[in-house]
């Protein structure tokens, strides 16, 4: 997931949301109690899951035409719940003059702000087959070593220890770690978590698995190998920061933390 500014912001191209701090603490402060900040990269932005996690399903959110409007008000799902379980909505009012948006408030379901609309939009969604999800242990799965290796982009997020190594023993180390997660996966299928991916290369959108590479500790999962099913095969060719997997799985749900976590 590709982290915007505010002027290629989608969302914020809808609307104004104030203070941002101030409104992805209204929105964490209402749902179910998570940890929203990365474990290891510096960030000065409050909430920086949270903030991605709005963004980006504002953005699919559009894409399947799920906002809501009734005369000068708009809303869509969250795709969050309070701790009763009720769903979160985020309520928009166009200006007077007609000229734009601003948020009004995150709204429970059952808010007597929201009877306006006949019909509450649906949640983003991100799947067709729900076995999407889940590690099919019949396919073959081919990783791209050489430009995982190779790849500046890919080489830079292994732990320094790593990156010094010579060029054949990161090969060997990594080798090891795939190993070790097919291992991990076939033992536990919740070790393979989904994450829902869109880049340069993949416009449309795709769900992918993400599996933990323990680099310097068989217990520590030091990034995530992203694996994507190529017809009768997965393959694989990009490893992720622990906050970089985060962010993407985090669209689709929270992800079990059993080596995934904030």
């Amino acid at each position: 997931m590709q982290t915007q500014t505010k002027t290629q912001n989608p969302l914020f191209q809808y609307a104004s949301l104030g203070k941002i701090d101030d409104t992805l603490n209204k929105l964490q402060s209402t749902a179910i109690p998570e940890n929203w900040d990365y474990a290891k990269t510096p960030c000065q932005k409050q909430f920086p899951i949270l903030r991605n996690y709005l963004i980006h399903t504002f953005m699919r959110i559009k894409e399947q035409g799920k906002i809501a409007e009734y005369e000068r008000y708009s809303c869509f799902n969250t795709g969050l719940i309070t701790p009763n379980y009720q769903e979160i909505f985020i309520l928009f009012k166009e200006t007077q003059d007609g000229s734009g948006r601003f948020f009004v408030e995150f709204c429970k379901e059952s808010d007597s702000n929201l009877a306006r609309f006949s019909k509450l939009p649906e949640r983003a969604t991100y799947f067709d087959d729900i076995s999407e999800l889940f590690y099919d242990f019949g396919l073959e799965l081919r990783i791209n070593i050489d430009h995982i290796v190779d790849d500046p982009n890919n080489i830079d997020r292994f732990p320094e220890d790593i990156k010094k190594l010579p060029k054949h023993q990161i090969i060997n180390t990594l080798t090891g770690a795939i190993e070790h997660a097919k291992k991990r996966v076939m033992r536990n299928y919740k070790t393979a978590i989904p994450q829902y991916y869109r880049g340069q290369f993949v416009p449309e959108g795709q769900i992918q698995l993400l599996l933990p590479l323990c680099l310097t500790n068989p217990s520590t999962a030091d990034l995530a190998l992203a694996i994507y099913k190529n017809g009768s095969y997965y393959n694989g060719r990009t490893c992720l920061t622990l906050d970089m997997a985060i962010n993407n799985a985090r669209l689709i749900a929270r992800p079990d933390d059993e080596w995934l976590k904030p």
